[in-house]
């Protein structure tokens, strides 16, 4: 049989509103979504699940995740193993399943991202997100990935002297979109200033630049075409491009810290594989974990040239109605960051899209997405191309 990329299918999704779920446990979190995302799929079996999640060992106490999901949710026997790679675990576990049913050897996998922030506050908390750092070279000194994409966006402010001012769009349209989105963290717009009057200094990060992490799961089962149940009914969301791309881990490895050739790589090959562009696209949910973040993911996938996407931080370009609608239900700055949950997230939120299912979020026309999470400074990037 000649297994078409195009008959990856998103079957079912399911997804918990992101935040501070204190009375609820990891495992509560992923068997939620996981059986929502079945459900959603019209009770389909997967054959295999991967689950993307960065914090369990180091903050729960707890490793072999694949066992104890596929025990909480009934599927004892089934394959199931985490896939770990900084926040982007999920994008990860994403490309894992579809490469299940790529090989011929799968019909029906399912890909879960989970993370479970609270169960460590306060510095111990900083200290184990900054594993995803080079332990030797960079934790060692005390950096965590907040103050080094802080020292990042210093740096872009030297070399291109951007409009201070103008960051303040990707904030703005990230909490609009936020506001209707009812699994995001943050549900309401900013004010008119707000962004402005958070600035401290012109070249560092303020309030509104970095997202906040958070608990939260989602789940997508992906199917071969002629594996979905009969009477199928949804309009049929393919994965048509797939690629995860590593970088070296240390930033001071890199010739130029702010060209992330891995996210760059990881979109160019993605989208190959689909045959589309990136200007293709009707919309792009990047990893906006900080704003320096979103500027050199824009950069990365060619919308803006180097030293120039923050000019894209207007509605007109990246709202709702813009030319590349981007963080369509609030993006990591305000639906917030599920660190190794992320990609999962993002691929729930294309496969609205293109179901015409996002409601006041809806992107009109939407037939093509793109997505992509990044480990770190992105020293992992992984990047999807949905369409329906």
């Amino acid at each position: 049989m000649d297994h078409n990329h195009s008959d990856v299918i998103v079957a079912g999704i399911g997804q918990t509103a992101v935040g501070e779920h204190w009375d609820r446990s990891l495992r509560q979190l992923a068997a939620e979504v996981v059986r929502a995302a079945r459900k959603d799929a019209g009770n389909l079996v997967p054959e295999v699940m991967y689950v993307g999640n960065m914090l369990a060992v180091s903050g729960s106490r707890q490793a072999n995740l694949g066992a104890l999901l596929c025990e909480e949710v009934g599927l004892v026997g089934t394959e199931g193993v985490t896939v770990e790679a900084a926040d982007a675990s999920g994008g990860a576990a994403l490309r894992m399943a579809y490469l299940a049913i790529l090989s011929g050897d799968v019909d029906v996998a399912l890909a879960v991202g989970v993370e479970k922030v609270t169960d460590i506050i306060g510095p111990e908390s900083e200290s184990l997100i900054a594993h995803m750092l080079d332990a030797d070279y960079e934790a060692a000194e005390g950096l965590t990935p907040l103050s080094l994409a802080e020292l990042l966006f210093h740096r872009y402010w030297i070399e291109y002297e951007p409009d201070r001012e103008a960051f303040a769009g990707f904030a703005e349209v990230a909490h609009a979109n936020g506001a209707t989105n009812p699994y995001a963290m943050y549900r309401k717009p900013i004010g008119s200033g707000a962004y402005q009057r958070a600035i401290v200094t012109e070249d560092t990060l303020n309030l509104f630049d970095a997202a906040p992490y958070a608990d939260g799961a989602a789940a997508v089962v992906l199917a071969r075409k002629d594996s979905l149940p009969t009477g199928w009914d949804q309009p049929l969301v393919s994965v048509i491009g797939s690629s995860v791309v590593t970088d070296t881990l240390s930033i001071h490895d890199r010739p130029q810290p702010l060209v992330w050739d891995a996210a760059r790589l990881s979109i160019e090959r993605a989208c190959r594989m689909a045959g589309v562009m990136p200007k293709d696209v009707d919309f792009f949910e990047y990893h906006d974990a900080t704003s320096l973040h979103t500027v050199l993911s824009l950069e990365a996938a060619g919308f803006a040239s180097q030293g120039q996407g923050w000019m894209l931080a207007d509605p007109k370009m990246i709202g709702l109605e813009g030319q590349i609608p981007v963080a369509t239900f609030g993006g990591l700055k305000a639906r917030g960051n599920p660190i190794g949950a992320t990609g999962i997230y993002q691929a729930v939120e294309a496969t609205l899209q293109l179901r015409g299912q996002a409601g006041k979020n809806q992107v009109r026309d939407a037939r093509l997405g793109l997505i992509q999470c990044l480990g770190g400074m992105a020293s992992t990037a992984a990047a999807h191309v949905l369409s329906v």
